[in-house]
């Protein structure tokens, strides 16, 4: 890994923290009834995922059931031909190493090759339990029997390895892991990572060409907004044509660590506690909200896999990341639309946050992957109204 000059090196930081466990007008009928797959949770019962799984059933989820079924009446069943590239710690899915275990809710057919830009070989393994847990938001087994649920349980994921055991890397590393996500057919890229607010973008001026690249070859970027909970969006979220996110409790407000300012595009489900933002009557400011769960390498040396649960932007951009890969697949917008489209879909139909329209605390709002993939224009989902 080559170190950058201006302590770029080791400022990379993933857009996730470890828990333990831790528009525009139109008719938008529902396409399809919602779709419960029997995945049993951790409460060993016919979906007993959807006790953990807030994120995709809540109040303030994405509403997985609705895209479920819309995704099965469109015949492409989870984003189905879909190519996904999460550029991350790696990814620990069955099959890949012979000598090291895979997650048993991981399909080895959801993956493509990948390729490791750390080491330097065609086995990115996860070494730390982040990357896998982002692809299992996406792309997580489902209606199996067993573990949790995958938005886009379909599509296929590229692992590429970009980040070290500890979760750091650099501008170089992440610029040719990007360039290979693109030239080997990634339609959507997921980049759970951000560097720090003091990186600007005279000191990622490849990584930068390379976000460019992407978007002409008709690839959409995703990425979290980082977690210092300051007012202004970091790079690579910040950087051309990316789409930024922000995280979001479980009660429908911004996460306290999350990033937001001028450049967030949308939000969406990252778990724990709410900001304090006096005048929005959904926060909660001091409650310990709940984390997003999926099933990842856990315990003393990584030895295993159960479910965890994580906080962050890392958790909230694969949710938009999968639902940019349902909105391809159902072809609501056309048989291969290109980022732009696919970003103003996400945001036109995004469920309203804060105040009426956009707004730089939640963007155009949570996103919402069943509007986002039923027929007809998008038209927003109305708000709903806080518990009391």
């Amino acid at each position: 890994m080559r170190h950058l000059p201006n302590l770029l090196a080791a400022l990379l930081l993933l857009a996730g923290v470890a828990a333990v466990l831790n528009g525009l007008p139109g008719v938008n009928a529902r396409a399809a009834a919602p779709y419960m797959p029997d995945d049993t949770g951790t409460a060993g019962v016919r979906a007993g995922w959807a006790q953990l799984q807030w994120n995709f059933v809540g109040p303030y989820g994405v509403d997985a059931p609705h895209a479920w079924g819309n995704l099965i009446a469109a015949g492409a069943a989870g984003g189905a031909s879909v190519v996904v590239a999460v550029l991350d710690t790696g990814v620990a899915y069955p099959g890949q190493d012979p000598s090291r275990p895979g997650s048993p809710d991981l399909s080895q057919s959801r993956f493509v090759a990948g390729y490791d830009f750390v080491d330097g070989d065609t086995i990115p393994y996860d070494q730390n339990g982040h990357g896998t847990h982002v692809a299992s938001t996406i792309a997580e087994q489902t209606d199996n029997a067993y573990g949790l649920t995958g938005l886009a349980y379909g599509v296929a994921i590229m692992p590429v390895r970009v980040l070290d055991r500890n979760g750091a890397g650099d501008a170089d590393t992440i610029e040719r892991g990007l360039r290979f996500a693109v030239d080997h057919g990634a339609k959507v890229i997921n980049l759970s990572l951000n560097f720090n607010e003091s990186v600007d973008a005279g000191q990622i001026r490849g990584l930068l060409d390379a976000l460019d690249y992407a978007h002409r070859r008709g690839s959409l970027v995703v990425a979290g907004a980082g977690n210092a909970g300051e007012g202004s969006v970091t790079y690579p979220a910040l950087g051309p044509h990316v789409l930024a996110v922000g995280a979001t409790t479980d009660d429908g407000c911004l996460a306290s660590y999350s990033n937001h300012g001028s450049g967030l595009d949308l939000v969406a489900p990252g778990g724990g506690g709410d900001a304090n933002l006096p005048n929005d009557p959904t926060c909660r400011p001091g409650r310990d909200g709940q984390p997003i769960y999926q099933i990842t390498l856990s315990g003393p040396y990584l030895s295993r896999f159960e479910v965890s649960g994580y906080l962050g932007t890392s958790m909230a951009a694969p949710h938009v990341s999968a639902s940019a890969a349902l909105v391809v697949a159902s072809t609501v917008i056309g048989p291969d639309p290109s980022p732009e489209e696919i970003e103003t879909r996400l945001e036109q139909s995004a469920r309203d946050l804060g105040r009426p329209g956009y707004d730089a605390l939640y963007g155009w709002g949570l996103v919402d992957a069943a509007t986002a993939t039923s027929p007809g224009p998008a038209r927003r989902p109305r708000p709903i109204a806080p518990a009391q």
